[in-house]
Formats: structure tokens, C-alpha cells, sequence
């Protein structure tokens, strides 16, 4: 009888928190995560109800001060990864198509990987960032450098490639492929780990570039571009997007990577 009565406070606490919205946003969430809702309960709610999330870099730090939860988030970019596509300008006379997925033609802004004869979304991954230093200011614009170390959870990708590896990379308008880094992730006591830096890796050599992995692409289609790795050897990687490298590297903050494993 107390479960009951406890399951059906629950429901009346959530129903009162998502009350006159048209779908479940970030607000939403940090009002159930304040309200002291169970995780596996925030859980199930983002999966079943309309959600409209944002995940800029920004946004992330924001649900992580509120106190959310590293699985909440992950369950947050995930659902917004595989949302609903909004609907998008006609194409302009001459224009290459974009690629299509086993769902139909790319319309949203992410990273796709080649499955047999067809791009298959690839979901991206909670990464915490933990800053190593300041490397280098370039010329009077003030850009600083910094080395920061990325931690991902768990041992593997849940994603499984295998070599040759092509990716396709559909970016946010005004954003070049040239912004995104790949990197090798390294074992670390059921974790994978990377070394990079903020603002950009122009000009920086070292440690900090460690585990970066140079990448040829060619535009296939506007904001469209694809990636082949034909040489990289069996092990963990991921795709950083520049919402995630090129902010401040402050000790603490999250992010997401578009991670895979490589098979041998």
C-alpha cells in the first residue's frame, strides 16, 4: 500500500513539473533532478515523452551545475541525437543531394558511419573534461591555448567498425570539417581517456596532440562531408565536435564525442 501511495505521489509530482509543456526541454529536466525524482524515473520519461533538448556545450555545463546526472545527460544527447528532423530549405537548383541513411536522406546535423551499404547514425558519448594548463596565447586576439584530458565511461565504444572506416559528418551551419578532431582513446581502469587542447591545435606540438589522428575528407553535398580511414589499426576513437574543443577547457565540464571501436 506505501509503494502504491509513494508510485502515485510520483506521478502527480511529474505530471505537475511537466504540466503546459508542449514536450520535455532542459528546464524540465532540472526541475525534476531539483525535485528529487529517482534517476531511473528521469530516465523513462525521456524516453517516452516528446522532448526538444538543447546540447551546446553551454547547455551541458548548465544541467551538470543543476546536479543531473552523468546517465541523465547521456540519455538527454542521445534522445536529442535521434530526434525529429525539422524541416529544411528546398535545395537550390544544381545542388548535390545530401547522403542518405536507411531511414532516408540526411537532415540532421551529426555523425554518420558507413553499415554496410547504407550511413548509420553514430550516438555520441558523455565526455569530462579535466584542464592540464595553459599552453600558448596566439598573436593580440587572445586565444588561449589549453590542454585539458578527456574522460569517457566504460572500456568499449558501443559501436563496432571495422577497417577501412568511413564517416560522414553533417555540421552545423558555419562550422568546417577542419574544426572536428579524431582522436585515439586509451585504456584507463574501465574508462577510455584522451589528451587534447582548446581553441583549436594550430600551431601546437607535444603531448597535448598526442592522440590526435590526422584525417583526409572531401565535401560531398553543403555542411556535408565524408571521412575514410582506411589505415587505423584495431583499437578505441572518437569524433570531437568543435562545440566541445573549443571552449574554455574549465576542470569539471562535459561534453559529447562520437565514439567507435575498431575491430581487428
Amino acid at each position: 500500500m506505501r509503494n502504491k501511495l509513494i508510485a502515485s505521489t510520483l506521478f502527480l509530482l511529474l505530471a505537475a513539473i511537466c504540466a503546459g509543456q508542449a514536450s520535455l526541454d532542459n528546464a524540465a529536466i532540472i526541475k525534476m533532478t531539483k525535485a528529487g525524482l529517482a534517476e531511473d524515473l528521469i530516465l523513462g520519461t525521456i524516453k517516452s515523452q516528446p522532448c526538444q533538448f538543447s546540447t551546446t556545450a553551454d547547455d551541458l555545463i548548465a544541467l551538470k551545475t543543476a546536479g543531473v546526472s552523468d546517465k541523465v545527460v547521456a540519455a538527454i544527447i542521445t534522445r536529442n541525437s535521434g530526434g525529429s528532423a525539422t524541416a529544411s530549405a528546398p535545395a537550390p537548383a544544381g545542388a548535390v543531394p545530401a547522403p542518405a541513411t536507411a531511414a532516408g536522406p540526411v537532415t540532421e546535423v551529426g555523425v554518420y558511419y558507413m553499415k554496410g551499404e547504407a550511413w548509420v547514425e553514430l550516438m555520441p558519448e558523455v565526455v569530462n573534461f579535466k584542464t592540464g594548463g595553459v599552453l600558448k596565447t596566439i598573436g593580440t586576439a587572445g586565444i588561449v591555448k589549453g590542454d585539458v584530458n578527456g574522460h569517457v565511461n566504460g572500456d568499449h565504444s558501443k559501436t563496432s567498425v571495422k577497417s577501412p572506416v568511413s564517416l560522414m559528418v553533417y555540421a552545423p551551419d558555419g562550422v568546417a570539417i577542419t574544426e572536428y578532431q579524431l582522436l585515439r582513446l586509451r585504456d584507463s581502469k574501465d574508462s577510455r581517456e584522451f589528451r587534447t587542447v582548446t581553441g583549436g591545435v594550430l600551431h601546437v606540438s607535444g603531448g597535448a596532440t598526442r592522440d590526435l589522428v590526422p584525417f583526409d575528407n572531401r565535401k560531398t553535398a553543403p555542411r556535408t562531408y565524408e571521412i575514410v580511414l582506411p589505415n587505423l589499426g584495431a583499437g578505441e576513437y572518437g569524433l570531437l565536435p568543435p562545440s566541445t574543443s573549443d571552449s574554455t577547457g574549465n576542470s569539471g565540464r562535459i561534453g559529447k564525442i562520437y565514439s567507435f571501436r575498431i575491430l581487428e
